[in-house]
């Protein structure tokens, strides 16, 4: 992981490596609030995030995380000023380019999540060449999710389903596994943990129909300041918790007090 911080060391000695989540989920916020708070423009505050994006990514790599999937631009974000929507078209093309030495370096491939079709075509362009230049890499999987909405892609699944039920003449009952096959995280597993910076209790619109299990961490960090002892931190607090999936506990009970990082 190249050269650590004491904390970071202190944090690495007590994780265990053998029971890391296999699928880690990111609402990466508060670069708005970063950026107010020192009197900066929202701009800075998404440059500097883009910073904390390339640590994450390429910790997560390295610990073998198998994916890593980072909410980028939703598709309530067009609600935006229409300056603040191009810089992070920009900010996402520019990021695309200039860090794809480090994402081939870590092995990783690239999957987008949303909907594609409605970026701009210079998105849409650098997005697929970025897919080609790493199908063949075997690391971590790296999904994007831009113009993302956790209902329009359940919505967008059941359409799949819908049509295809239309095409064969069949009245079918939809199953779980038909839905989960057509979203667009297929082939990937449900994310173990979700992480949202900057203090907010709620999910977004962020893989509603993905996250029915995954365990929550929440932290007052704003996404800036998420450095790689934050992540490490989010990690053993996962290794702290007690995965039922419904069912009931070694000591027999059923009920458990959300918990909220740093209590």
């Amino acid at each position: 992981m190249g050269t650590v911080t004491a904390e970071e060391a202190e944090l690495l000695a007590r994780l265990d490596t053998a029971r890391l989540p296999r699928h880690v989920a990111v609402i990466m916020d508060g670069n708005g609030r970063w950026a107010q708070r020192k009197l900066l423009p929202r701009v800075a505050g998404h440059k500097v995030g883009a910073q904390t994006t390339r640590t994450i990514i390429e910790t997560c790599a390295r610990l073998n995380i198998e994916a890593l999937t980072l909410y980028a631009f939703s598709v309530e974000n067009w609600r935006r000023p229409k300056t603040e929507t191009d810089f992070l078209m920009q900010l996402l093309r520019e990021y695309l380019r200039t860090e794809m030495p480090l994402i081939q370096r870590n092995n990783i491939r690239m999957r987008f999540l949303g909907r594609s079709s409605e970026l701009p075509i210079g998105v849409q362009q650098d997005m697929k060449a970025a897919e080609e230049k790493t199908a063949g890499n075997g690391g971590m999987v790296l999904c994007l999710a831009l113009n993302y909405g956790g209902r329009a892609e359940i919505v967008d699944a059941a359409n799949a389903i819908l049509a295809e039920r239309n095409a064969q003449g069949s009245n079918a009952p939809v199953t779980e596994e038909e839905v989960s096959q057509r979203l667009y995280t297929a082939g990937l597993p449900d994310p173990d943990l979700l992480i949202r910076t900057s203090g907010e209790m709620r999910v977004s619109n962020f893989l509603l129909w993905q996250i029915a299990y995954a365990e929550i961490f929440v932290t007052e960090t704003l996404w800036p300041d998420f450095n790689r002892a934050r992540l490490l931190e989010s990690f053993l607090d996962f290794q702290k918790r007690e995965r039922r999936y419904g069912g009931i506990g070694e000591g027999g009970s059923d009920s458990r007090v959300p918990r909220v990082a740093g209590e």
